[in-house]
């Protein structure tokens, strides 16, 4: 059994490794998995068998859990990822909860140290707030309906906060006397669950790949309490993995946009900042048509995708645009930066979805000091992460945020519906360059038409 568990420690930390290449990711999603499989299997086995039923159940579950895994994984558009991963990770965090009132109310188990009652506490606390907040955020991405942010629900967060913190300190300085402690952790449960929806609320939905990996490492979190709970050490290494490798995500997700996670989870930006009349700008348009040809005398072109390409799902057409473009020997880039999207690598998920090769994928940090390199840039509904006031209006409200340099390229286009600014509110300067026009109309239209003009030149 401890042969086996190494084996699947050594599976998962691997399997994690390889999620962070995307040409491996697949494999390591497999391998991660199989690694799991086998400490199931391990733990089975160590019981002896005695227990034919549950053994029965485990593999009966397994199955339908599979089965159901299989559907959405192939039923779901690669376009609602965000949400698939919402789903998934708010399972995680009812799993957590499940299994500390399981351990209470239906095993049984006695509540006999401080250290065994704090166990528990935390992991229903962290598996109740991944949970509601979770499922939230599904929502949110899918575009149901939601109550507006109003002053009441931040109100209801600290208290609901407040409760949780008070409760908790009231477990530790309190006598061992353990009749009391289901009472306490159904009520953290449920106290949890609210936190969860009353701290996911406010939040944007540009905020959403801040707010997915501060859920996934709730999750990973609850997990390694599970794990300490039930004494399961590869439950263990994988809580620890995921929460770990959730907790610097979130934090360098916020780096990358300039913002502290008590910002974010605010549910705004920090400062009023100032902002130019949008109709001080002066605005170039260009033509489907004169993109084409600009594009077709270029010999490097960028596309800088954000969230409007996801909504227009002009994935394929963008690759599309570059095999076109290949013929003319124009080499093109991807440009991806962190937080463009709706969840950590959104973007990279969507270029793969449409066979993009990976090693036409390009970090921000990999080119933004060559920019200037690139014939012709074309931005496709991307608008913050470009605005050049980032880096040098020290009154503009995302002043520090790190940004895609575009404006360093010789020319670029910019693909938008309209002038609407971007989530921050801030206007972008990146229109008032010479080098800068704006292709009005929708994303995957307008590459459509760009396609059908290269092939006349």
């Amino acid at each position: 059994m401890v042969f086996a568990y190494l084996i699947a420690t050594i599976g998962l930390v691997q399997g994690l490794k390889f999620m962070g290449d995307p040409a491996r990711a697949k494999l390591g999603n497999m391998l991660a998995a199989a690694s799991v499989l086998v400490a199931l299997v391990a733990l089975v086995i160590a019981t002896g068998w005695s227990h034919l039923a549950n053994v029965f159940l485990l593999v009966a579950l397994l199955a339908v859990g599979t089965f159901i895994g299989n559907i959405w994984s192939n039923r779901v558009a690669m376009t609602e990822m965000p949400q698939l991963v919402s789903i998934f990770n708010a399972l995680g965090g009812a799993c957590a909860v499940v299994l500390g009132l399981n351990a209470v109310y239906g095993m049984g188990t006695p509540v006999d140290t401080k250290l065994l009652g704090s166990v528990l506490i935390l992991a229903n606390l962290f598996g109740g707030v991944a949970f509601t907040g979770s499922m939230v955020a599904y929502l949110k991405l899918d575009g149901r309906k939601l109550p507006r942010p109003a002053p009441v629900q931040k109100v209801l967060a600290r208290i609901s906060l407040a409760l949780l913190l008070i409760a908790s300190v009231y477990y530790l300085v309190m006598p061992g006397d353990a009749g009391f402690y289901p009472t306490l952790l159904l009520a953290i449960s449920i106290v949890a669950l609210l936190y969860g929806v009353f701290l996911t609320l406010p939040i944007g939905g540009a905020d959403m790949p801040v707010l997915i990996s501060l859920l996934n490492a709730l999750t990973g979190v609850a997990t390694m309490m599970a794990g300490l709970l039930f004494r399961e050490p590869v439950m263990i290494i994988g809580g620890i993995l995921v929460g770990a490798t959730g907790v610097l995500l979130t934090l360098q997700m916020c780096v990358a946009m300039n913002r502290s996670l008590a910002g974010v989870l605010a549910g705004k930006f920090a400062g009023s900042g100032s902002a130019k009349p949008e109709g001080e700008q002066d605005i170039r348009s260009i033509t489907a048509v004169e993109t084409a040809s600009m594009l077709a005398f270029s010999k490097q072109v960028a596309v800088v995708p954000g969230y409007g390409m996801a909504v227009a799902q002009a994935q394929r057409e963008c690759f599309a645009l570059q095999e076109m473009l290949k013929q003319s020997d124009v080499d093109l880039h991807f440009i991806i930066h962190p937080v463009a999207g709706r969840m950590p690598g959104h973007m990279n998920v969507l270029l793969a979805e449409a066979n993009i090769p990976y090693a036409s994928v390009k970090e921000m940090s990999e080119v933004n000091n060559t920019m200037e390199h690139y014939d012709t840039v074309l931005v496709i509904g991307a608008n913050d992460v470009v605005n050049p006031a980032a880096e040098n209006d020290p009154d503009s409200i995302i002043y520090g945020m790190p940004i895609i340099r575009a404006h360093k390229a010789k020319q670029v286009i910019v693909m938008k519906r309209s002038m609407a600014k971007g989530y921050s509110g801030a206007v972008n300067t990146l229109f008032d360059r010479q080098n800068c026009k704006v292709l009005f109309g929708d994303a995957k239209e307008s590459l459509e038409a760009i396609i059908n003009e290269l092939k006349r030149i």
